[in-house]
């Protein structure tokens, strides 16, 4: 980055940088299970490739708000309840709710502008289905929150190798290859973003959302997903995530008046 070569730490900094890049994207995520390699369908080593066990058209709003079509447009997933009120919340006792929002508060960067160390703050993405989904938005799983101490060997939750910049359905990105550590504690257990043994890893320069991932070994050879990005920071209304409309009247359209007696 700035063109200089690249490292796991560098590596490491952008997956913690995905709360600070962005506030709404769009997106179609395409998913693969490990029949896909097996059946000469995908490359093995290349996260992007592979054929599809399920594709979707996504739109994310920060904090929480999310919709879920088939790329047909049929409806799968929406939150219904993003204006609904946190009274509850905030009387339950528990500190989490209390937290700023990351957008809100500062982190430790480096030269690059990737986060070295993350404050505490309200991390969270919406999930859908196994949680995948989430992880994917926000891979800090990958690196940790904060450096790990030097004198600390297999500290860091993966080991990182071969870090290269490529490129994404026309996007700049970072390409690692990942194994997992003892001390690696994937966001949703049953939806880790890295399998056992070595994982391809494709992560978004300018989002720091992971794209693409893929197995390379064991069992799950070939599983993962590809996310393609269509849209960073586009406007998006609270109907598009709603299950009934708000929208104002369009004053453009004639409107009818009934008076009484006439």
């Amino acid at each position: 980055m700035n063109g200089l070569p690249l490292t796991p730490d560098s590596f490491r900094h952008l997956c913690r940088s995905s709360p600070w890049r962005w506030q709404t994207l769009r997106f179609e995520l395409h998913r693969r299970d490990s029949a896909a390699v097996r059946e000469g369908r995908a490359q093995a080593g290349n996260p992007a490739s592979g054929a599809d066990v399920a594709a979707m058209n996504c739109w994310v709003r920060r904090p929480g708000a999310l919709r879920v079509e088939t790329l047909d447009g049929a409806l799968l997933a929406s939150t219904t309840k993003i204006n609904e009120s946190k009274d509850s919340v905030f009387i339950s006792g528990n500190r989490k709710p209390w937290l700023l929002r990351p957008s809100l508060v500062n982190p430790v960067k480096d030269a690059d502008g990737f986060v070295v160390r993350r404050p505490e703050a309200l991390y969270g993405e919406p999930a859908y289905g196994s949680g995948r989904f989430a992880s994917a938005l926000d891979p800090v799983e990958l690196a940790g929150e904060r450096p790990v101490p030097l004198e600390a060997p297999f500290a860091n939750v993966a080991e990182i190798t071969d870090v290269a910049m490529v490129e994404h359905h026309g996007r700049a990105a970072v390409d690692a290859i990942l194994t997992p550590n003892p001390s690696y504690k994937p966001l949703f257990p049953a939806a880790p973003l890295l399998y056992p043994g070595r994982t391809a890893v494709r992560i978004d320069l300018e989002t720091a959302v992971c794209v693409a991932s893929q197995s390379l070994d064991g069992d799950s050879s070939g599983a993962g997903h590809a996310l393609v990005l269509r849209g960073i920071d586009e406007y998006m209304l609270d109907d598009l995530f709603e299950e009934v409309s708000m929208g104002l009247t369009d004053v453009r359209s004639h409107i009818p008046w009934d008076l009484p007696g006439s």
